[in-house]
């Protein structure tokens, strides 16, 4: 399983038992909240209507008092109320009234009226001055049938004269405490929906990371590394600088291999001849050879002064890691490559073609120059003469492809998958062959200016090689 699958499915399994956890717990107070609340209402109503029941019961015909009369006209009222959804038809209370001994005086359902109240818990308990209240089935068999019961004393002269209690059907609770339980329960699956979707997006900005670091790395095993990823988390940053740190120094050793052998290479020829001219001119040859051998050691002597500085300049841009970058005018920039390869191009007849641009890339200009330049002396290396090379740009979103296509023979199929390793050349017309750091130099650019760099065969013949850089907009 992936670590994101992982880390979404821990996530998710954390949030849901926090949820299951604090939903039953409000699940479970709802009822005892909603009839405490009830409760509280039934001991204010009770109270109130002693009050004024006192005159009732002190007037020795309670069923023919003022309280009876009340509930007489209350049960031949209708009424129609919308209780924030809950619709309420009917008066739900019942009322009943005792003397000082419990004994029954008025009911307002006339069904208990001369019965002996005096053991329910709420007469019982309001006789004797304490709070009194109950909760009583009204059929055994059926829990929902309870009604809850609190009592008020009846005072008269300060002293308790009789008790009215007040009582209410829970069934009547029941659609308050199940609407609450809905919602509560729909609240809950929208906040884990919730959870889940930032969990996912959690998952997905980790992952993303991830593998933005496993492309380097594999860049790095590939020989070809990109630039070192921008990463939010500080811990992956820090394996990011770990990673780089281990590819800075294994390719320091690869790259003194390479070097001290590419340089032996390199050098054995010019040294060859060097050593042949040295021998002939030892020998006091006739003045013409003299100054044929001389000019030969000369310029051998400038081929490895060449090879050397090829190296050192390689050298120093791959221990760079990074550089200041600025707007370049891509216009300029051709101009500049132009003026500067016009002799080679004079020489072979070659046309170089300039397509005007508005385009602006942000680059460091000197190493820009360079890496095109370096593709640019490679079009010109490989293409005959009278021949045609285009530099041109186009737009691509947030970017810029700066393209070189020329009208030569084309990279053989199986060079395509080396041409931007260190050392690897292929030969010129002349059967000559360059360092072999001309392209390699362009990849290492093109990853220090947060680019890329590629070349193919164009169909109708010759190479196209793009370089790709971000836009600058002003």
């Amino acid at each position: 399983m992936r670590i994101g699958m992982r880390l979404l499915l821990g996530y998710f399994l954390i949030v849901a038992v926090a949820a299951v956890f604090v939903l039953s717990i409000f699940v479970q107070e709802i009822k005892p909240g909603v009839r405490r609340a009830t409760e509280g209402t039934l001991i204010d109503t009770a109270t109130l209507l002693a009050a004024l029941a006192r005159d009732d019961l002190l007037s020795g015909n309670p069923t023919d008092g003022q309280l009876a009369k009340a509930f007489a006209q209350l049960q031949h009222r209708p009424f129609r109320a919308n209780i924030s959804g809950i619709v309420k038809v009917r008066n739900e209370y019942h009322v009943y009234m005792t003397d000082a001994q419990g004994k029954v005086l008025f009911d307002s359902e006339n069904k208990a009226v001369g019965q002996d109240y005096s053991r329910w818990n709420d007469v019982w308990l309001t006789l004797r001055g304490q709070y009194g209240a109950r909760s009583t089935a009204k059929d055994a068999a059926d829990p929902n049938s309870t009604v809850m019961y609190v009592a008020a004393p009846i005072i008269s002269d300060g002293r308790i004269i009789g008790v009215l209690s007040v009582g209410k059907p829970n069934a009547a609770m029941a659609p308050v405490i199940k609407r609450s339980e809905r919602r509560i329960l729909w609240a809950s699956a929208v906040l884990l929906g919730i959870a889940l979707a930032i969990g996912a997006g959690m998952v997905w900005w980790i992952n993303r990371s991830i593998a933005r670091l496993t492309r380097y790395a594999d860049s790095v095993t590939e020989n070809r590394p990109l630039a070192l990823p921008a990463l939010g988390s500080s811990e992956l940053r820090k394996l990011a600088q770990a990673l780089e740190s281990m590819r800075i120094k294994l390719e320091g050793k690869n790259d003194i291999e390479q070097y001290v052998y590419a340089l032996t290479h390199e050098l054995k020829s010019p040294l060859a001849a060097i050593r042949g001219a040295a021998e002939i001119l030892h020998e006091g040859p006739p003045a013409e050879v003299i100054t044929r051998f001389t000019e030969n050691i000369l310029a051998q002597n400038m081929r490895m002064q060449a090879l050397v500085e090829t190296l050192l300049r390689q050298a120093r841009l791959e221990n760079r890691q990074d550089i200041p970058l600025a707007p370049v005018a891509v216009d300029e920039l051709f101009t500049q490559l132009s003026e500067a390869r016009s002799i080679q191009l004079a020489a072979k007849k070659i046309t170089l073609t300039l397509r005007p641009s508005s385009l602006v890339v942000v680059a460091d200009a000197e190493l820009l120059a360079q890496a095109l330049g370096n593709v640019l002396d490679n079009a010109i290396d490989f293409t005959p003469e009278n021949g045609v090379i285009t530099l041109s740009a186009q737009p691509m979103g947030e970017k810029a492809i700066l393209q070189v296509t020329d009208s030569g023979c084309g990279i053989p199929d199986f060079a395509l998958p080396r041409i931007f390793d260190r050392f690897y050349s292929l030969p010129r017309e002349n059967g000559r062959k360059s360092s072999g750091l001309g392209l390699a130099f362009v990849s290492e650019a093109a990853r220090l200016l947060n680019g890329e760099v590629t070349l193919c065969n164009r169909p109708e013949g010759g190479v196209l090689a793009s370089l790709t850089l971000h836009r600058h907009f002003t």
